[in-house]
């Protein structure tokens, strides 16, 4: 599981400071300050981008279940960062169409195909979150197009995500990546159920 760390950092200073080796857990969260459990440190797992970075990690024996302190620049479930992932959608918005928006974030060796496929699995998570956003807290978003263009003039920052994040920290287990911390289906117990093909009845007997 993870959870929300706030350091107020971006990535090159979270990596610089080893900022890590400050994440604090004081109990287990599925039992509580008072719970009986062998809630403990658990070392930490390193994320491929921006390079260098760490994340702590705790695990409890008895729930079966590690948790991590993610910090508020990365992306959940996702690699990079929040701020790389909201630089691609705020591209597209701004260009004349998607193809063009690929063109210009992807000026490496890949095809145009694979450029804009990249571009709408980042697009697409961001897309369906700002939407969400907008009715799940409405004391800040009302009436606000579900747009990085509108919100960013509606909280006056540049860093959406990063914001959102924030104001939205009671919800963040019950949000999708890369804002959120929702899991995938197949990590909530429904993978066989999604990849398991139906056997169907068995064949006859074969005479002998």
């Amino acid at each position: 599981m993870q959870l929300r760390f706030q350091t107020g950092l971006t990535g090159e200073e979270y990596v610089t400071r080893k900022a890590w080796c400050l994440a604090t857990l004081a109990y287990c969260p599925e039992h509580g300050p008072d719970g009986d459990c062998d809630f403990a440190g658990h070392g930490t797992y390193e994320r491929v981008s921006p390079p260098g970075t760490r994340i702590a990690r705790w695990y409890c024996p008895q729930a079966h279940c590690s948790y991590s302190l993610l910090p508020d620049h990365l992306a959940a479930r996702f690699p990079g960062t929040l701020p790389e992932i909201e630089h691609v959608v705020a591209t597209v918005e701004q260009a004349r169409s998607l193809e063009a928006a690929a063109n210009e974030l992807r000026c490496d060796d890949i095809m145009l195909p694979s450029a804009m496929r990249w571009v709408r699995r980042r697009l697409d998570p961001v897309r369906d979150s700002l939407t969400i956003m907008v009715g799940l807290i409405p004391q800040f978003l009302l009436g606000c197009a579900p747009t990085l263009t509108s919100l960013r003039a509606r909280l006056a920052c540049e860093q959406v995500l990063m914001s959102l994040r924030a104001l939205a920290k009671v919800h963040l287990q019950a949000l999708a990546r890369p804002l959120g911390f929702r899991p995938p289906p197949y990590a909530r117990g429904r993978r066989k159920s999604r990849l398991q093909q139906h056997m169907g009845p068995a064949p006859p007997p074969q005479a002998v």
